[in-house]
This record gives C-alpha cells, structure tokens and sequence, in this order.
C-alpha cells in the first residue's frame, strides 16, 4: 500500500504569492495570502517545484492575458453539492459575472438553500482557477471573496468584467 505525498510550492502573482497545494500533479488548492479558510504548508508535505510545474505555468499565463481557462486536473474533497457547485463555476466564460441567483437557478437550487450555495461558493479550494469571483451580488456589487473584494475586483478588472478604476489620486492631479 502506497502513501501519497502532498506536494506544494508557492509562486508570485499580482494579488501576492500563491500556494499550489496538490497530490501528485494534481492541483487541490490554491491559496492567497490572508485568504479566509486558506490553507498553510503543513509539516510532512514536499515541496516539489517539478509536480506543481504545469499549474504554475498556467496561473502565469493567465496573469499575462494568455489564458482564459484552466485545463488542469483536481483533486477537490468537498461534498457532493459542493463538488456540483464548483464545477458549475467552471462554466462561466472568462470576462464575465453571473450573479449567485443565476447560479442556483442554473444548478436547480431552491431559494431556500441560496445560503448553502453561497457557503459552497465561498468554500472553493481553487481560487482563481475555479473563478468563484466571477459570482457577483444581483445589485452587481462584489459580494465577498475569501482572498478579499479588492482582489476580486483585480481579477474581474483584469478578465475585462469590469473597467479599470480612476484612482483619486490620480482625478486629484487632473482636475
């Protein structure tokens, strides 16, 4: 009987540096620094630039506008509604939203469970990668992010869902 190790590394991004986290190549999480829920390195798991090497280059190639969907095998553990939940995620096209009311209507949920679906939503170890930020409020505002609004609204900024901000300091210089 074979034990399998878990492997990680870690890279730098725009929104800070990432923790990919997988068994064998497969990708189980991705983490950002600060993220509500995010995982830590653990004590007996190896870092192994090499095993994580695929997923690396493609959280890179998405930074540079190169990619707008990750083909990439995971290896999730979440309940059978959220495994459903998450793989509802994969489905919405890079560069836009949907709303969590469009979601649970896509995936048959009842009003009654809309808070069972935002958990679910919120409880993705994929982020980025299963772009759970593509979620928004119906009101269009960026309801939460475990990674924090303000990087949502990056991601969303930098698929092209949102416009670039004025920043204020820069209206101040230009009145």
């Amino acid at each position: 009987m074979s034990t399998t190790v878990t492997r990680y590394t870690t890279m730098e991004s725009p929104l800070g540096e990432l923790l990919l986290v997988g068994e064998g190549t497969r990708l189980s999480s991705l983490s950002m620094p600060g993220q509500r829920g995010g995982v830590s390195a653990l004590p007996g798991w190896r870092r192994d630039p090499a095993a994580l090497a695929p997923a690396v280059a493609r959280v890179r190639a998405y930074f540079a506008g190169e990619l707008t969907r990750f083909d990439l095998d995971f290896d999730t553990s979440g309940t059978p509604f959220q495994e459903r939940v998450w793989r509802a995620l994969d489905d919405i096209p890079y560069g836009t939203t949907t709303t969590y009311g469009e979601l649970a209507a896509r995936l048959g949920v009842p009003r009654a469970e809309s808070r069972a679906l935002g958990a679910a939503v919120g409880a993705n170890p994929l982020l980025l990668v299963r772009p759970c930020h593509r979620v928004i409020g119906a009101d269009g505002s960026m309801r939460g992010y475990a990674a924090g609004v303000a990087r949502k609204t990056a991601l969303l900024t930098h698929e092209g869902a949102l416009p670039p901000a004025l920043f204020p300091a820069e209206a101040a210089e230009h009145p």
